[in-house]
C-alpha cells in the first residue's frame, strides 16, 4: 500500500471521527451529566449524519468516475446525465402531488425520477449515441427537470411547499435516521460494487470504442449499465439527503492521480475521496453561527464552482498551446 493510500485512509478515518464528535463541548457536557443520553445522541443523530455523508459522497465519487471514463471527459458528472435533477423532481412530485411523504415513498419516487431521466436520455441520444450527443442531451434534461421541479412546487396544493422543500432541495444531512441511512446504503453500495467490476472495460474504453470492442467489451451494454447504476445509486441518496453537486466532478479528477490516469481503476479511490469531501463539507456546515442553517449543497457549490472554472480554463489553455 502506497503512502498516498495510507494518507487517504487516515484522512477519511479522521474526518469520520470529527463528524461524530463535532461540536465537542455540548457532547462532553452531556457525557458528564447523562452518559446514556449522550450515547443516544451519538447513535441516533450524529452517526446517521456521518454515515450518510460518507455514503453519499462515495456514490457521487464512484458515479462521477464511471461517467467521466465513459464520456472520456473530465467535465462529466452525475448531474450531467440528469440523474440528480430527475431524482429531485421525482421526490417532489411524490411528496407534494401524490401526498406520499414517507421516506420509502420518497426514495421510490426519487429513483423513479432518476430512471425517467435516464430513459429520456436514451430516447434522445439513442443507445449508440456519440459522447457529445449524450452530454448535450444530459444538460438539456437537467435544465428541464430543474424547471419542472420549481413548477411542481409553485403549483403544489400546499402553499408552503416551496418553503418546506427548500432545505431538502439544497441538500441536508441533518436529522436523518439509521433506517434512512440503511435504505440509501443498500442501492448505493451495490452500485459502487458493480461499477468497480467494470473497471477493466472502462480502462479499455479510454483507448477508444473500437479498441474496447476488439478486446471483447460490449460498449453499448456497458454504457447502459453505467447510467442505470448511477441513476439507482444517486437517486436513492437524493431521496434522503437532497441534491448535492460538484462532488462527482471533483473526486474523480483527484482519484486518477492515484491510479496513474487509469479511469476504470479510479472508481474505488474516487468513492473514498468523494466520501472524504462530503464529510469535510459537513464539518464546514457545522461551523455556521448558532441558530443559522447552512445547506451542504451550498457549501459544495461554493467550493466546487471555482474548481470547475479552473478546470475549464486549464483545458482551454492546453488546447491553445
Amino acid at each position: 500500500m502506497t503512502p498516498r493510500w495510507l494518507l487517504l485512509g487516515g484522512a477519511l478515518a479522521l474526518a469520520f471521527l470529527l463528524s461524530l464528535l463535532t461540536p465537542w463541548p455540548p457532547l462532553a457536557e452531556l457525557l458528564g451529566r447523562d452518559r446514556d443520553l449522550a450515547l443516544a445522541v451519538l447513535a441516533e443523530l450524529r452517526l446517521p449524519r456521518a454515515l450518510l455523508a460518507l455514503l453519499y459522497g462515495a456514490v457521487l465519487g464512484a458515479s462521477g468516475a464511471a461517467i467521466q471514463a465513459l464520456f472520456a471527459n473530465p467535465l462529466a458528472s452525475p448531474d450531467l446525465t440528469g440523474t440528480t435533477s430527475g431524482a429531485a423532481l421525482g421526490a417532489v412530485v411524490t411528496a407534494y402531488w401524490f401526498g406520499f411523504a414517507a421516506p420509502l415513498a420518497l426514495s421510490v419516487g426519487s429513483v423513479a425520477g432518476a430512471l425517467g431521466a435516464l430513459l429520456l436520455l436514451i430516447a434522445l441520444a439513442g443507445p449508440r449515441a456519440e459522447t457529445a450527443t449524450l452530454l448535450l442531451s444530459g444538460l438539456a434534461i437537467s435544465a428541464l427537470a430543474g424547471a419542472l421541479t420549481t413548477l411542481a412546487l409553485a403549483l403544489a396544493p400546499s402553499p408552503f411547499a416551496f418553503y418546506d422543500a427548500y432545505d431538502w432541495l439544497m441538500g441536508s444531512l441533518v436529522d436523518r435516521s439509521l433506517d434512512q441511512a440503511a435504505f440509501a446504503a443498500v442501492p448505493g453500495l451495490i452500485a459502487i460494487g458493480l461499477l468497480w467490476r467494470m473497471r477493466g472495460g472502462l480502462d479499455a474504453l479510454s483507448l477508444g470504442e473500437e479498441v474496447a470492442q476488439s478486446l471483447g467489451h460490449d460498449v453499448s451494454g456497458m454504457r447502459l449499465r453505467i447510467v442505470c447504476l448511477t441513476a439507482i445509486g444517486v437517486g436513492a441518496c437524493v431521496a434522503i439527503c437532497g441534491a448535492i453537486g460538484f462532488v462527482g466532478l471533483v473526486a474523480p479528477i483527484f482519484a486518477r492521480r492515484l491510479t496513474a490516469g487509469h479511469p476504470g481503476r479510479a472508481i474505488l479511490p474516487a468513492a473514498l475521496i468523494g466520501g472524504l469531501l462530503l464529510l469535510a463539507a459537513d464539518l464546514v456546515v457545522r461551523a455556521a453561527p448558532l441558530g443559522r442553517t447552512l445547506p451542504i449543497g451550498v457549501v459544495t457549490a461554493l467550493l466546487g464552482a471555482p474548481f470547475f472554472l479552473w478546470l475549464v480554463a486549464h483545458m482551454r489553455w492546453r488546447l491553445e498551446r
